[in-house]
């Protein structure tokens, strides 16, 4: 009798409060968003299931809509297997979309473009804010000032400058293409909203502390340019904490 292999390909999306994880990737501590996702596949499926997801967030950084595939076979459809997702998850996780994808889909590589949103408060946070934005404490900001330096940085540039080195030794390409950098301002919530083709390890926590030095009179802007043009990293190229990130959209071609 002849065997029929059946290759069932799974598009989700989640969303997650990431303070108490050590970030999306796997890890052996088994305290990240991939292991404990992957842990409730094991008990769904009755066996181990790899997960794909679009990029990698950081320690303590969060997500409204991550994406991540998976090869599997169901066949009760996909509202059924969101079901059986909203139990044995951490609450802090929570899987908000399912639906069978093409074999070619892949979570990472047929993405177009990523939007990211980092939140500060420029004053002293609530206990309950926290969690979710920078607190900086009361500050007086040039928003025209951090808003012209964003505006160079819009195009396809190598961000070497704006990077940090993986602990494992992976490298990524430097050359990005940024399509939005942008600070808005309402009472005392910054935001900063950026959208690009891609991004360098910490890059975006990297520009929004470096932008948000120039904004406060703590560094040059000129400092900054030079060392975005000769791509070196230098002292006052700072990282912001990563509690104020989220990875707000993945957006692909369909």
């Amino acid at each position: 009798m002849l065997e029929v292999n059946f290759r069932m390909r799974w598009r989700c999306e989640c969303q997650y409060d990431g303070t108490n994880f050590c970030g999306w990737q796997s890890q052996p501590n088994g305290n990240t968003i991939q292991d404990f996702i992957e842990k409730r596949l094991a008990i769904i499926f009755g066996k181990k299931i790899r997960i794909h997801g679009s990029g990698r967030t950081d320690a303590g950084v969060h997500a409204r809509r991550q994406i991540f595939h998976f090869d599997g076979d169901w066949f009760h459809g996909p509202t059924k297997l969101l079901r059986a997702f909203h139990s044995g998850l951490p609450a802090e996780i929570q899987i908000t979309a399912v639906e069978e994808a093409y074999t070619t889909f892949h979570a990472q590589y047929s993405a177009k473009k990523k939007r990211y949103i980092y939140q500060i408060y420029l004053g002293y946070a609530s206990p309950f804010e926290r969690r979710y934005r920078w607190s900086v404490g009361e500050r007086i900001i040039d928003l025209k000032k951090m808003n012209n330096l964003a505006n160079c940085f819009l195009g396809k540039h190598d961000f070497s400058a704006f990077g940090a080195l993986r602990g494992d030794g992976s490298k990524d390409d430097p050359v990005k293409n940024l399509y939005q950098l942008s600070f808005s301002l309402k009472d005392r919530n910054l935001i900063l909203e950026t959208e690009g083709s891609g991004y360098l390890y910490k890059m975006v926590r990297t520009l929004t502390a470096t932008i948000l030095d120039v904004g406060l009179g703590r560094t040059n802007a000129d400092y900054v340019w030079e060392c975005f043009h000769q791509r070196i990293r230098r002292e006052k190229i700072v990282t912001a904490p990563p509690q104020g990130l989220f990875l707000d959209k993945v957006f692909y071609s369909v």
